[in-house]
C-alpha cells in the first residue's frame, strides 16, 4: 500500500527515465520515485509527484535512467585478493594448484578486508544485493554490513579441514551459529553452501539440506561446472551431478544451483521439475574453459536462470554491466542465431531473476511502491550512451558499471555522485595491497 504522500519523505528522484521493469515493462520518461525509510513509497510522473512530495532530500537525475539495482546472483567476495594471481589455467590446476594453496594462508581480516574492496567495487558499479560463498563468512557479513550492502552469504563446506574452522563438524555448527547471529537483519541473510558434489560426501549434502530445511534458508552449491566435474561424480556415484543431487534428495526450490554448464536434456528436465534456481556466470566459465551453459534452453523449459560474476579470481572483475553484456553476445554466437537472450531477458537475469533466486522476489528486483528502495540510476549523458532508442539494449549492450552515477539500497544513499558516503576506499584499497604481498610475496 502507498503510504501517505502528505508526510515527508526522505528521498525523491526527479527528471529521469524510470524503468520500472514490472511485468508490463512501464517506462516514465520524466519520471520520479520518492523513498521513505527503507521502501519506494511513490512511482509517477515529475510533475506530479513534486507538487504533492516534500522531501527531505531531492536528487535531479535528468538524463539518467532510474531502475532497480543489479543482483549479483554468485561471488566469492574475498577472491578480489586473488584478482590476477593465477591467469590462463585450466579449472582444476587453477583451483588445486593455485588457489586452494592461497587459501591456506587466508586470516579472517583478509577476509573482512577483500570482501570490503568487493562491495565498494559492487556498489561503484550498480550492484545492490550479491550472494556469497567462501571463508570465515562472519567478516563478509561484517563487511556487508559496514558497506550497507544487501548479502545472502554462507560458509563454504566440504569434506576436507577447512582453512577456517578445521573439521566439518565445526563448519555445520559454525553454519547454524551464523545463521542464528544474522537472523532478523534487514540486510545480510545467510545460506547453507555444501561447495560441490566432487568436494562433499552423500551425507554431508544430506546434512545441508536437512540445515537449510531446519532453518528455512537458502541451499547454495557449484553444479556441474564442466565436464571434467560429470565425470569424476559420474564414475564415484554413477550417476552425473543433477541426477545424484536429485537422488539425494538435495534439489528444491530451496537450491540456488551454480554454474549448471555441463548439462544434458535430463539434467534440464529435472532442474526445471524441482523448481531449482540456476545462477549463470558466462566470463568466469569462459575464462576458465569451462564451457558455455544451455541458459536459453533452461529458460525455455521454466528454469529461473540468474546472473552473477564468480569470484575476482576467474572474471577478473565484478561488473555486472560488462557481464550482461557477455552473456548476451556469448549465447548468440554460440547458436548462431541473433534473436537468442535479447536485452530485456539478460536485463531479466541481472534484476527480477536474481531477487526470485535468492528468495527476495517481492521485495526487490523491480520499481514499484512497497518494494524496498533498493536503485541505481545510471547516467546516459555519455557519449557511448548517445543516442538512446531502446534503454534496455542500452544497458545490457554499452553500459558499465562507471556510469553508475547513485545507488540506493534499503533506502539508504549509499553513494552519490560516483563518492561511495559508506566506505574510505583509500584505506580498502591499502590494505588489499599489504595483503597482497602476503599471499605472493615479490
Amino acid at each position: 500500500m502507498t503510504q501517505s504522500l502528505q508526510d515527508p519523505v526522505d528521498l525523491l528522484l526527479i527528471n529521469g527515465k524510470v524503468l520500472t521493469l514490472n511485468a508490463d515493462d512501464q517506462r516514465i520518461e520524466h519520471g520520479a520515485v520518492a523513498v521513505k525509510g527503507e521502501t519506494i513509497v511513490a512511482i509517477g510522473p515529475a510533475d506530479e509527484l513534486r507538487t504533492r512530495v516534500t522531501a527531505t532530500k531531492t536528487l535531479d537525475v535528468a538524463g539518467c535512467v532510474v531502475m532497480p539495482g543489479l543482483i549479483n546472483s554468485h561471488t566469492h567476495a574475498a577472491m578480489t585478493l586473488f584478482r590476477g594471481l593465477a591467469d590462463d589455467l585450466p579449472l582444476m590446476v587453477w583451483l588445486h594448484q593455485y588457489i586452494f594453496p592461497a587459501e591456506k594462508k587466508l586470516t579472517a581480516e583478509m577476509v573482512y578486508w577483500g570482501s570490503l574492496l568487493a562491495c565498494a567495487e559492487m556498489i561503484l558499479s550498480g550492484t545492490t544485493t550479491f550472494c556469497d560463498m567462501y571463508l570465515f563468512e562472519h567478516k563478509v557479513a561484517e563487511a556487508a554490513h559496514r558497506a550497507g550492502i544487501r548479502a545472502l552469504v554462507g560458509e563454504v563446506l566440504y569434506d576436507f579441514p577447512s582453512p577456517h574452522y578445521g573439521p566439518i563438524e565445526n563448519g555445520l555448527k559454525f553454519t547454524e551459529s551464523l545463521i542464528e547471529h544474522w537472523k532478523g537483519d534487514p540486510l545480510v541473510q545467510i545460506a547453507v553452501e555444501p561447495h560441490a558434489p566432487y568436494t562433499c560426501s552423500p551425507q554431508l549434502l544430506q546434512d545441508c539440506r536437512a540445515l537449510a530445511e531446519r532453518h528455512q534458508v537458502p541451499l547454495i552449491i557449484h553444479l556441474s561446472e564442466n565436464q571434467s566435474e560429470v565425470d569424476e561424480v559420474f564414475k564415484r556415484y554413477g550417476r552425473r551431478p543433477v541426477a545424484h543431487l536429485d537422488h539425494l534428495g538435495v534439489l528444491g526450490p530451496r537450491l540456488i544451483a551454480d554454474h549448471c554448464v555441463a548439462l544434458n536434456e535430463n539434467d534440464i528436465d529435472l532442474l526445471a521439475q524441482n523448481g531449482v534456481q540456476v545462477v549463470h556466470n558466462p566470463e568466469s566459465n569462459m575464462k576458465l574453459v569451462a564451457g558455455i551453459a544451455p541458459v536459453d534452453r533452461m529458460l525455455q523449459k521454466g528454469v529461473n536462470v540468474a546472473l552473477g560474476t564468480d569470484g575476482c579470481a576467474s572474471n577478473n572483475d565484478l561488473d555486472l554491466f560488462g557481464e550482461m553484456d557477455s552473456c548476451a553476445k556469448l549465447h548468440k554466437v554460440a547458436s548462431l542465431d541473433p534473436t537468442v537472450l535479447p536485452a530485456r531477458t539478460v536485463l531479466q537475469m541481472a534484476v527480477k531473476n536474481g531477487a526470485k533466486a535468492l528468495g527476495l522476489e517481492g521485495k526487490v528486483g523491480e520499481l514499484a511502491a512497497g518494494q524496498l528502495a533498493d536503485l541505481i540510476v545510471v547516467d546516459f549523458q555519455k557519449p557511448h550512451l548517445t543516442p538512446s532508442y531502446d534503454p534496455l539494449s542500452q544497458l545490457v549492450y554499452a553500459a558499465r558499471g562507471a556510469d553508475v552515477r547513485h545507488s540506493i539500497i534499503h533506502g539508504r544513499l549509499v553513494m552519490e555522485d560516483r563518492r561511495l558516503l559508506t566506505l574510505d576506499v583509500d584505506e580498502i584499497i591499502s590494505h588489499a595491497r599489504k595483503f597482497s604481498r602476503i599471499i605472493r610475496p615479490s
